[in-house]
């Protein structure tokens, strides 16, 4: 059943507004961050560019950025529709366009402390995005900041995670932004989408009755779906069966592995709604280096960077768990091209190997784990689900939420994964926002009740650029944090180059023993 409601659309119409957009549900997964939801755990994802202006910049680049936004917002579907909660909470919300975008509440002007230092745009940032979005209004903001001494200017932006993930923020951004200093022209105008002012709110027996149509649409494809799942289940179970003599320091054999919880740590603790942040620039053609020297793919470097960062950061504390750490890691569902305004994601574990002090076994245990995983999800992916009925989990979810933050079960209960680590594939070239060439973009992400760190990475031309993000009441020293993510890096990048040279020297080697013997015949 599709979950464009025509019925409501038609009634939409009638009420005279010839030209509406169509409503649409969210599905199961998009609705869940809303359901999950609390003061201190906001579900928006976002991110932090810096910019440097043009030379020949002569106008308030704040305007700019409002004009450049404004010219496309018919292309932005993600920022031009808004919520319709259903009544009593029985069914997961609907999208409906948006009457009207006001939009010097959406992109808003903030200036840092004279001669701003990035220390300190980094805490006005992890302030801004410890607030919640307003529901009542389409869920993004952009916030414009200004005073850096760098005399750069810098974009922090957050959109909710009910609306789209890492992947999708990337698809939206190439509308939004450019490949020249000079923004290209786009066909049409918001202005010419819009309506009506007045907004449109359908009736109650509406509501309802569209609720339970599109749970039923629901039913019905998750029994098509069945037989696709069972499969999946089965491959998933052989894989584990071909891993399960694989054991590793602790113990552990490949099925159990996915049974068993993860070690306590002061990570994994009830958070407030405190953020902190930090931010590093990697280069890509080191990591890429680490990842040749050992056989692995940057995903796997990356992973093997916040393992040492982890275990340094852990050990310093004195407390390092004798049990290697878990990592959630968000994997994409999305087919090539697809670039719908949604969530497509799946999250999986991988075991971080922090229990290994040398950098290079810690690297090599990351790439077999991390090849067992792909093992895994390559029968799996098709079938994970990202949308299910949804009759009564609204008000299931958002109560179940309420008590597990009240109670703070999340000190009592050992958690599942230690920390989520997120890699998002970026462009590999120069991109521009109103004239002005961005130099960084830094993912800023969230952070959950059991699980108070985030590291994200995001690939941007030939850097990697991180944003470790973090509750400020359990890891209040995130600098130092950051410190030893670099500091990780180097190590595993001169193991890196260690073993190429050591490899060097065995062909070398090898070849003197060649002509040798070549020389011994021939004498």
């Amino acid at each position: 059943m599709p979950q464009h409601i025509s019925m409501l659309c038609s009634n939409y119409k009638k009420a005279g507004k010839e030209n509406a957009t169509d409503m649409k549900f969210l599905s199961g997964l998009d609705a869940s961050f809303l359901h999950l939801e609390t003061a201190d755990m906001p579900m928006h994802i976002g991110g932090l560019m810096l910019l440097d202006l043009p030379y020949s910049d002569d106008g308030d680049f704040y305007e700019k950025v409002k004009l450049q936004l404004i010219s496309r917002l018919h292309l932005l579907t993600a920022f031009t529709r808004k919520l319709v909660l259903m009544p009593l909470e029985f069914s997961n919300p609907m999208w409906i366009e948006n009457a009207d975008i006001d939009i010097d509440y959406h992109v808003r002007k903030m200036s840092l402390p004279k001669s701003g230092t990035m220390s300190q745009l980094e805490s006005t940032v992890a302030h801004l995005h410890s607030s919640l979005l307003d529901r009542s209004r389409p869920l993004w903001e952009f916030t414009v900041l200004e005073g850096l001494k760098s005399g750069q200017v810098a974009i922090y932006f957050k959109v909710h995670h009910a609306v789209l993930d890492g992947q999708g923020a990337e698809a939206l951004a190439q509308t939004l932004l450019d490949v020249t200093p000079v923004p290209r022209k786009i066909k049409g105008v918001y202005s010419e989408k819009k309506t009506s002012k007045v907004e449109f709110r359908p009736e109650l027996t509406e509501l309802i009755g569209a609720g339970l149509r599109n749970n039923a649409g629901q039913y019905w494809n998750a029994i098509k779906a069945l037989p696709a799942a069972v499969a999946a289940i089965g491959h998933a179970v052989g894989v584990a069966k071909e891993h399960a003599h694989d054991e590793d320091k602790n113990g552990r054999t490949g099925l159990s592995k996915s049974l068993k919880f993860a070690p306590k740590t002061p990570l994994n603790v009830s958070i407030s709604k405190e953020r902190a942040l930090a931010t590093v620039s990697l280069s890509i053609s080191e990591a890429k280096e680490v990842a040749r020297a050992f056989g692995g793919s940057l995903n796997d470097v990356v992973l093997a960077i916040c393992s040492g960062t982890l275990r340094a950061y852990l050990q310093d504390k004195n407390a390092l768990p004798e049990e290697t750490l878990v990592a959630a890691i968000p994997v994409s569902l999305r087919e090539p091209g697809n670039s719908e305004s949604n969530n497509q994601v799946s999250m999986m574990l991988i075991d971080l190997a922090t229990h290994l002090a040398d950098p290079k076994k810690r690297m090599r245990a990351i790439v077999k784990s991390s090849t067992s995983l792909k093992s895994t999800l390559k029968g799996v992916k098709s079938a994970l689900p990202t949308n299910f009925p949804s009759i009564g989990v609204p008000w299931l979810m958002t109560r179940l939420t309420a008590l597990y933050e009240r109670g703070k079960l999340a000190d009592r209960i050992p958690p599942v994964a230690n920390v989520i680590i997120s890699n998002v594939s970026g462009p590999r070239v120069p991109l521009y926002l109103a004239g002005a060439k961005i130099s960084a973009d830094f993912p800023v992400s969230a952070v959950i009740h059991g699980i108070a760190l985030n590291i994200t990475m995001m690939s941007y031309v030939d850097s990697l650029d991180i944003g470790l993000l973090a509750c400020r009441d359990v890891v209040p020293d995130i600098k130092s944090l950051a410190k030893m993510l670099v500091a990780t890096h180097r190590e595993l990048l001169k193991a890196a180059r260690d073993l190429d040279a050591a490899s060097a020297s065995r062909s070398k080697t090898s070849v003197k023993r060649v002509k040798s013997r070549i020389n011994v015949k021939e004498a």
